[in-house]
């Protein structure tokens, strides 16, 4: 169940943070209210989320999964490049989540 809710955040982050970017700064409404809304959403979900999965490891899975996800729509969407270091360090935070989830908590890994 907790892991759900961090998804519904981890999701309802990315679509805020891509309607960041299509509200223009906050000149468009539409774009900008779904932002706001969906910035409700994500942290209301990430507070309920913590109440089951460490904060350290929710945390980076949240923040690793949505820089990584965002670069990507960033790239379909918004026609944005990355550089070949660039693609090496979104590499290096999914390992990074990935051995946090898999071993970050003592007694559980």
């Amino acid at each position: 169940m907790y892991y759900l809710l961090l998804a519904v955040a981890i999701i309802a982050e990315i679509i805020a943070t891509s309607l960041l970017k299509a509200s223009q700064g906050f000149t468009k409404l539409l774009p900008g209210a779904g932002c706001v809304l969906f910035y409700v959403i994500c942290y209301y979900t990430f507070s309920k989320a913590i109440n089951g999965i460490d904060l350290g490891i929710a945390y980076a899975t949240w923040c690793g999964v949505g820089i990584v996800a965002t670069a990507i729509i960033a790239w379909i969407i918004f026609g944005q490049k990355l550089s070949p270091a660039g693609i090496a360090g979104l590499i290096l935070i999914v390992a990074g989540c990935v051995i946090l989830n898999l071993f970050g908590t003592p007694g559980q890994g």
